[in-house]
Order: structure tokens, then C-alpha cells, then sequence
């Protein structure tokens, strides 16, 4: 296989990555979508932080981060609170109930993951987790 076909190798392997892991997400909790639980899991780790920085972080339209929001927080799992350095700011943070269902989300995974990978040699682990950093650490113009 030469170099452009492993590329091409590549995409459609990733496409059947991210088709899973959309689909494993609504599986594991059916309100919380890839999108909604990604964005709870910064939220997590950040402490909380304003709609724009989130919409920032993923590279997302405004409006559309500030949908799922509204939805994450209709669902009782994030609430906005004023910041306390500046009150003109909303803060968006993970609820008691949204830290239960991203603890409980991100076990699964976990899981699913780990019996997924279980009969690989330990080297082919590192070896594809340092690709995945490599992968994920490069920045094409533009990008965040």
C-alpha cells in the first residue's frame, strides 16, 4: 500500500470512528449526543466557562453552541451563573446532575473501549496512542 492509499485508508477508517462514536453516544444516555457531551466534558474540566469560549474551543457557530446550552440546561445537566470576577459575564457550568451523567457516560466509554482494545499487545496500544496524540496535536492554519 503505498502512501495515498493509506491516507484514503485513513479517512474511511476515521468515518467509521466518528459514525461510532456518535452512535455509542446516544446508546449510552439518548439526550446526550456527541456534540452535548463533549461540550459537558470541558465544561468539567475547565471549572466553567463562558458559551463564546466554548464555541471557540470547537470551532462552532455561536448560535449553535448557545442552542445546545439551552438544551443541556433545560435538561437540568449545566446552569449559567454570573461570574464572580465580572457579573456582566455568564459563566456555564456542569449541575450535580450533568457531573453524574458525564461520570457515568465516560465509564461506559471507557469500558467499551477497554474490551474493544483488550487482545491488543501493549505495544500496539502505545504505539496507536502516540499516532492519536501526533494526530490530534497538529493545527492546520486557522485552527484553534
Amino acid at each position: 500500500m503505498d502512501a495515498a492509499e493509506a491516507v484514503e485508508v485513513i479517512q474511511r477508517e476515521m468515518t467509521v470512528f466518528a459514525r461510532r462514536a456518535r452512535a455509542s453516544a446516544g446508546r449510552m444516555h439518548p439526550e446526550l449526543s456527541l456534540v452535548s457531551y463533549a461540550l459537558l466534558g470541558h465544561l468539567e474540566t475547565s471549572g466553567g466557562c463562558r458559551a463564546t469560549d466554548l464555541a471557540a474551543h470547537y470551532a462552532l457557530d455561536k448560535s449553535t453552541v448557545s442552542r445546545q446550552v439551552a438544551a443541556l440546561e433545560r435538561a437540568g445537566l449545566v446552569e449559567r451563573r454570573a461570574d464572580p470576577e465580572d457579573h456582566r459575564v455568564q459563566v456555564v457550568r456542569l449541575t450535580p446532575a450533568g457531573r453524574r451523567i458525564l461520570a457515568r457516560v465516560t465509564e461506559s466509554r471507557r469500558a467499551a473501549f477497554a474490551q474493544r482494545l483488550a487482545h491488543w499487545p501493549e505495544e500496539d496500544l502505545r504505539r496507536f496512542a502516540g499516532y492519536l496524540e501526533r494526530y490530534n496535536a497538529w493545527s492546520a492554519p486557522g485552527e484553534h
